[in-house]
């Protein structure tokens, strides 16, 4: 756990108030309303108030109410990088209750893209990505700098960074070294 007691997490593709996805992406929910209450019980079991995270995409369908009052009720400090059903303003997701919006993906901490669907990774690009999109469960990561974040991918409740990098095998030690590949 860093020192100052914050954690970093990353989620996407919760689809709020989405009844389609349960039976697109095989979500073992029988309706909406207990798919919501089970991911924000989980969410909120894992994040604290202090933790950073990253909503890499796809938060909630419905009304713009409902989406606010599930945005309101999600523990952490939150951002959002806006995925292809992310039609709402951008102040309607800062209403929401995410402090940072983006329609465009970030780079974190200088090494981490951030992105809604997975990006093209070339061998000599100094960056690790981290993207939603794919629900599929059958889903296999053959880059070893990618890694999916999407709600079916993670067990329904936002990952943490350190997890991320130990399935990746990025460690503290050698992420500069990794950062810096593209420089030489």
């Amino acid at each position: 756990m860093p020192k100052d007691g914050k954690r970093v997490f990353f989620i996407a593709d919760t689809h709020f108030g989405h009844s389609k996805i349960i039976e697109y992406a095989n979500r073992p929910f029988q309706d909406t309303a207990k798919m919501d209450e089970r991911l924000i019980r989980l969410w909120n079991a894992t994040v604290r108030a202090q933790d950073e995270v990253f909503m890499l995409g796809d938060f909630a369908f419905g009304p713009k109410e409902r989406a606010m009052e599930i945005g309101q009720r999600l523990s952490g400090r939150k951002t959002l990088i806006m995925g292809n059903h992310d039609t709402r303003s951008v102040q309607t997701y800062r209403e929401c209750g995410f402090e940072t919006v983006s329609r465009w993906p970030i780079i974190y901490n200088g090494f981490w893209l951030l992105s809604h669907e997975p990006m093209q990774m070339p061998e000599g690009m100094p960056f690790a990505n981290i993207f939603g999109h794919i629900h599929d469960a059958q889903y296999e990561n053959p880059l070893r700098r990618r890694f999916c974040v999407s709600v079916e991918q993670i067990d329904y409740r936002p990952i943490e960074l350190g997890e991320i990098m130990k399935a990746l095998g990025i460690t503290d030690e050698n992420l500069p070294d990794l950062a810096s590949d593209g420089d030489q």
